[in-house]
């Protein structure tokens, strides 16, 4: 059991190491940390909660605004100083109501599922591969990427357009080294402006941690150098979106081994992990409509899960309900290292505390019953027609986001992972979002139809 610092032991090792200002980070319903500054000399009180929120005014944190205040309880194991402001220390917290663990706390959700997981000997082990933009504002009053290299056709692991960037790309690669994330590569992806950022796994809260404060360093970082990092799912019609894959794995709580690698198991399937993992992979399967909802949560997300919209010829992202090995037109897809499995559906816009908590309960639902995923595919799911999935029985995801918000409504997994305030709050907020897009009229409209007839 780790023995955590006495606060006077906490304030010493911060002042030691020159940081002032102390923030107990929680999170909204987009994933964004939210939170107040607390002077160093204060920090035993934020330790107990003094710091507190008005729910009512935070997107998706669902209170009236005559409700008590939510209070951040802030981890101490998570104290991080920031690197692109050493005098600042980020703690991830979660909120708590009248003394108690606050029901629709983000962190708190995915932490009921990890307590569930480990009833059943599991932990849940977790790495997501970060894709983003860096774009600087333009003259028009648009954006473009930073690079004043000519914009490529075909980007993709151009290592002249990485190095062009390596003054934001690198600081941030060194800026997560320096916590100790292990960063094993990165690279210039399929659209100009995009990169990706591949570092260790670790449990899933702790990496659902490292996802909220990788998008607050990324744009402190870019802001540095005249930039902005972008989390938009697709910024372009005709390039690829920026996903956030979720890869997935279940340790046995007290050995640490790998239940869904295959040398623990047979591989019934032969996709490279265990009988478990199959089972894992068919409870999401069974639930992917709701989860949906939660790893692609705008608007703008299903323009990235599509199967055309790119230079390179395709998206790289799903469409359909299915699984398979190394194939990256499947939902669900085993790398060839096997051991693992990687969800391609989640983009990098989600709240990971609460897209990791739904895939986990729907993975346990499929362990616990034993369910089937069926064949795994290792074709080119693009190259058939709806018409032919359907006959195959392959459902496809959610088209946009009303129906992923119809689809989270309908299944009770949802209010059963979010609790019913969250529930609520959640689906009246993407319903808002998707009624204020869908009335919205667009400049394509505009240009179609003003002298049309």
């Amino acid at each position: 059991m780790t023995v955590q610092p006495s606060p006077e032991n906490l304030k010493q090792t911060l002042q030691d190491k020159g940081v002032k200002y102390a923030l107990a980070g929680y999170v909204d319903i987009h994933g964004i940390i939210k939170g107040k500054f607390v002077p160093i000399s204060h920090i035993g009180r934020m330790l107990k909660g003094s710091e507190l929120f008005t729910g009512a005014a935070l997107d998706g944190v669902p209170q009236d605004i005559a409700d008590n205040e939510v209070a951040a309880m802030p981890d101490v194991a998570t104290m991080t100083v920031c690197p692109w402001n050493p005098e600042l220390a980020w703690f991830a917290s979660d909120l708590h109501l009248e003394g108690a663990p606050f029901e629709a706390c983000s962190r708190s959700i995915l932490k009921r599922q990890v307590a569930a997981a480990a009833d059943m000997g599991f932990t849940f082990n977790l790495g997501i591969e970060t894709e983003f933009f860096l774009f600087k504002d333009s003259a028009d009053g648009g954006f473009e990427p930073i690079s004043g290299r000519d914009i490529l056709a075909k980007p993709c692991y151009d290592p002249r357009t990485l190095g062009d960037n390596m003054h934001i790309v690198g600081e941030l690669v060194e800026a997560m080294n320096s916590m100790g994330w292990d960063v094993y590569s990165f690279d210039h992806e399929d659209a100009n402006g995009q990169f990706e950022t591949d570092f260790t796994y670790t449990d899933a809260l702790g990496m659902a941690d490292r996802l909220v404060f990788f998008r607050l360093m990324a744009n402190e970082i870019a802001r540095k150098h005249g930039a902005f990092a972008s989390f938009m799912p697709k910024p372009s019609a005709n390039r690829t979106g920026s996903g956030a894959h979720y890869n997935m794995s279940l340790a046995d709580r007290e050995t640490g081994k790998n239940l869904f690698d295959p040398a623990n198991g047979e591989d019934t399937h032969g996709c490279g992990v265990t009988e478990m993992a199959y089972h894992f992979i068919a409870g999401i399967m069974k639930h992917a409509g709701a989860i949906s909802a939660v790893i692609a949560p705008t608007v703008n997300s299903y323009k990235r899960l599509v199967r055309k919209g790119a230079m390179s010829g395709s998206t790289w992202a799903p469409v359909f309900v299915c699984y398979g090995n190394n194939n990256r037109t499947n939902m669900l897809r085993i790398p060839s290292q096997g051991g693992r499995v990687e969800c391609r559906a989640a983009d990098i816009a989600c709240n990971p505390y609460l897209g990791a908590a739904m895939i986990l309960a729907a993975g346990l639902e499929g362990i616990r019953e034993a369910m089937d995923p069926g064949q795994p595919h290792r074709e080119n799911m693009y190259n058939y027609s709806d018409k032919e999935v359907r006959e195959m029985g392959i459902e496809m995801l959610p088209q946009n986001l009303g129906e992923a918000v119809d689809a989270f409504e309908a299944d009770p997994l949802s209010k059963q992972v979010f609790g019913q305030a969250m529930f609520d709050s959640f689906v009246q907020f993407k319903r808002e979002e998707w009624t204020s897009y869908h009335t919205h009229v667009s400049e394509w409209e505009i240009q179609r139809y003003l002298k049309f007839f």
